[in-house]
This record gives C-alpha cells, structure tokens and sequence, in this order.
C-alpha cells in the first residue's frame, strides 16, 4: 500500500479478507510470511509503536465502542494511554476531531447509544485518527449502515484521506463501494490474492476467473 493511496480487497466471506486485516493489526499472528511498513517488520515493532502506524476502523460502530465510555473519553484515550499532551490539550484535540468527522464538541460528553449508526461510526474514525496513523484499516466499515449514511461516511473517508495523505486498505462485500473508493484492489479467493490491478483494470479487463464471476454476480 503506497502513501496516499487506498487498497481495497474484495472476495466472499471466509476467503481470509477479515485474517488479513487483524495480521495487519497485529491481533493475529501469521503462520508465514513478514508484514512491513516502512520497511520496517511489524512484528519487531512493539504495541505502541504501531499504534501510532496503523489503526483500524471496525465493521459494527457500536459494538467497537466502549458503552461504559463517553464519546469524548472514546476518543481521546489513544491520546490518554500514549501520553500525548496535558488534559486541557488533549480535550481541544478531541472537539476538534469531533469536528472534523461531522459532530459537534458538545456531543463529546454523550455515550454511544445516544448516537446514531452513521454518528458511531464517524467516532470510530475519530477514535482511529488520534494518533496520526499512517495506515487505516477499513473492514467492512459502511456494511452495517443505512445506503444513505453509507455515501455520506465514504465521502468523510475519502476527504480524510486526501487531506492528511492516509492511506487506506479497505474490506468490503460491496464492489460499487470498493470501486467508488480504491485505486487499486486485490481479489482474494480461497485465501490467496488471485488478481491485483488499478481499479479500473479489475472493472473492464478482469483476469482471473473467479474475478469475472465476482463482478458479473454484481449490480449492473
């Protein structure tokens, strides 16, 4: 995954899309092969320091969060647990994050059932900004939402990623939502990546078998 750029992974359930994002993670340790970032291994790397690399963003906004938590204590306990800044430092950084993901500082005291889907999950990528990642892992991150909210959390996505040069890799069943966002995606079958190519490639010229039944099973 280049910087800047967004990855996304396709391919039905079981296939290894969701193992793939927790070996990212570091929540799950691989039976071969490395992960680096930067050229550096990822398991030599220690919690904190890819915590400040890498961030996820869950499929279910409410289930991901705490509900024993306050918004704002969601959010800023990345902040809290890394020291980062003095109290009053770390309350500006969090209404300003709130901000930016579309909700307002004073909601920063509510707890996530007062919240809707849509409104959880722009916690979640609040929460996962904290630190300034360099990646985020997106798995399944719109599934659960309304169509509506669905367009309206990949457009605050998409702008987040222009803005601060993220870099995405992103999970989804959703191929028009996987096209919309990615430049390039990989195909995964039996768990194994059977096709990787620029977004429009995949789109117009697949290649592998189980890629064209995968883009003909889909909406036209």
């Amino acid at each position: 995954v280049n910087a800047g750029e967004v990855i996304g992974i396709v391919g039905e359930s079981g296939c290894g899309k969701s193992t793939l994002a927790r070996i990212i993670l570091g929540l799950q340790v691989p039976t071969g092969g490395d992960v680096l970032i930067d050229g550096q291994h990822l398991a030599r790397l220690g919690r904190r320091e890819r915590a400040r690399l890498i961030q996820p963003v869950f499929q279910d906004p409410f289930s991901s969060l705490n509900p024993r938590m306050t918004a704002g204590a969601i959010v800023g306990e990345p902040l809290l647990v890394h020291g980062v800044a003095n109290r009053r430092e770390r309350a500006e950084q969090v209404a300003a994050l709130f901000e930016r993901v579309g909700l307002r500082a004073a909601q920063m005291a509510n707890y996530p059932h007062q919240f809707s889907g849509g409104q959880r999950q722009r916690i979640g990528i609040a929460r996962a900004l904290a630190l300034g990642p360099r990646l985020i892992v997106c798995d399944e991150p719109v599934s659960a939402l309304d169509v509506s909210i669905q367009a309206q959390v990949i457009n605050l996505l998409q702008d987040l990623q222009h803005e601060r040069k993220l870099s995405y890799l992103f999970i989804s069943h959703n191929l028009a939502v996987v096209e919309h966002i990615s430049h390039r995606i990989a195909v995964m079958y039996l768990g194994r990546i059977v096709e990787h190519a620029d977004t429009r490639s995949i789109f117009t010229r697949p290649q592998h078998p189980y890629t064209e039944a995968l883009i003909s099973a889909g909406p036209p």
